[in-house]
């Protein structure tokens, strides 16, 4: 199969029952529920259900960005697949293909280039699982302080999810990779909808895709991928940002040098320092890609604003992350950070999961304004005050919230 045709299908063969999102914006469109306002200037929202999807928030409907309500995540440590946030960066998404056609290609620098089907990865390769935070590069763009270019997004452009696939390095292994490759890059099935527009392709250094923590994932929380999140398959990229998470993956291919597409070379990337940050208004030297995701906690149990029994222990409970030590503690502090109590962390699914962390606090009377912040077991904790990059990219800082104490 040529690379052409494997980038998008026959419309006329269809191989998965994807005719409801042949019109994605115009089916959102009648199913609008209500709208939320997130805690940001301008940050009005529609709640939007897609098919396969609950309300979310729409940022973008082409293509499409759909947030998740930040109630969904003390739902559980998994995000339900109905709720997992969607982030596009191409309009022309695959909604047409034969699935009985669809091959991963292989191809580059390797002894035996391959051609995969769906069913050939399920059946000849041992399959693996692993929970890992999925985390937008901009989450959390809307709090940015001065404001910066790019998706206006509150905390809610992440998951958590159990991914089922086929480790990456086990593929390499197969077509034997040839010496001198560097770098493998890739591509999915989306398009551009403009001949200017780059097509999105990423990449990631040999030893980091033979490491093993690298998956092609076909399952999500027990099912199938839903069709905004990558269907058929997806790279899945531990502790690392969600921009190299690569959906309806379809191409990869081994290099002798560092791949320069547009989204590695002008794109996605923060300064080159060791806080990847630079005075707020002003633009880095020198740049890098982005990365490994850093520590981040957040309440869960309770939204700003609301209000609770005075004088009687609160049972807050949360979730935080980091890109792969795992976490350490989790402190809560009911004073400005002058004072912290250090909470209880919950089940361990993982060194790239969210961890659950609990604490029983008193509220006085009044208003009282609650803080949290992380330690990995890499050591890293959040910082207090933002930090700031002109992306408004990796925003880390000490979340708060306010509670009332009421009679």
């Amino acid at each position: 199969m040529s690379e052409g045709r494997n980038k998008r299908f026959d419309a006329t063969r269809r191989g998965f029952a994807l005719g409801a999102l042949a019109s994605l914006g115009g089916a959102a469109s009648a199913r609008e529920a209500r709208r939320i306002e997130l805690p940001f200037a301008n940050g009005e929202r529609n709640l939007v259900a897609y098919p396969q999807k609950r309300p979310l928030i729409l940022q973008t409907s082409r293509p499409p960005q759909l947030e998740t309500p930040f109630s969904v995540f003390g739902e559980g440590l998994l995000t339900p697949n109905d709720a997992f946030f969607v982030r596009y960066h191409l309009s022309g998404l695959p909604t047409d293909f034969s699935l009985a056609e669809y091959r991963l290609t292989i191809s580059g620098l390797v002894e035996r280039p391959l051609s995969l089907s769906l069913a050939e990865l399920q059946r000849d390769f041992a399959p693996v699982e692993l929970v890992a935070v999925n985390q937008c590069s901009g989450n959390s763009r809307g709090f940015v302080s001065p404001r910066v270019a790019g998706g206006q997004l509150g905390n809610g452009a992440m998951g958590n999810a159990r991914w089922r696939g086929v480790p990456l390095r086990a593929l390499l292994e197969r077509a034997g990779v040839k010496p001198g490759a560097r770098q493998l890059s890739f591509d999915g099935l989306d398009t551009p909808a403009s001949p200017a527009t780059p097509d999105f392709v990423k990449a990631l250094d040999l030893d980091h895709a033979m490491s093993g923590e690298l998956l092609l994932a076909y399952a999500m929380n027990g099912a199938a991928l839903p069709f905004l999140n990558g269907f058929p398959l997806r790279l899945i990229v531990p502790g690392y940002y969600g921009t190299y998470w690569v959906k309806h993956l379809s191409s990869i291919q081994l290099l002798d040098h560092s791949f320069d597409g547009y989204w590695m070379a002008k794109a996605y990337r923060i300064p080159d320092n060791g806080c990847a940050c630079v005075p707020a208004g002003t633009r880095p030297e020198k740049t890098v890609p982005i990365n490994r995701l850093n520590i981040r906690s957040f309440i869960t149990s309770h939204a700003s604003g609301s209000h609770v029994r005075a004088e009687r222990p609160v049972a807050l409970r949360g979730i935080a992350f980091d890109g792969g030590t795992g976490i350490a503690k989790v402190e809560v502090s009911a004073d400005g950070g002058v004072s912290w109590r250090q909470a209880r962390l919950g089940e361990d699914l993982g060194r790239f999961s969210f961890r659950e962390w609990r604490l029983d606090i008193p509220i006085a009377a009044g208003e009282q304004v609650l803080l949290v912040r992380a330690t990995s077991n890499g050591g890293e904790t959040q910082p207090l005050d933002p930090l700031w990059n002109p992306s408004g990219y990796r925003r880390n800082v000490v979340e708060q919230i306010l509670l009332t104490g009421v009679a």
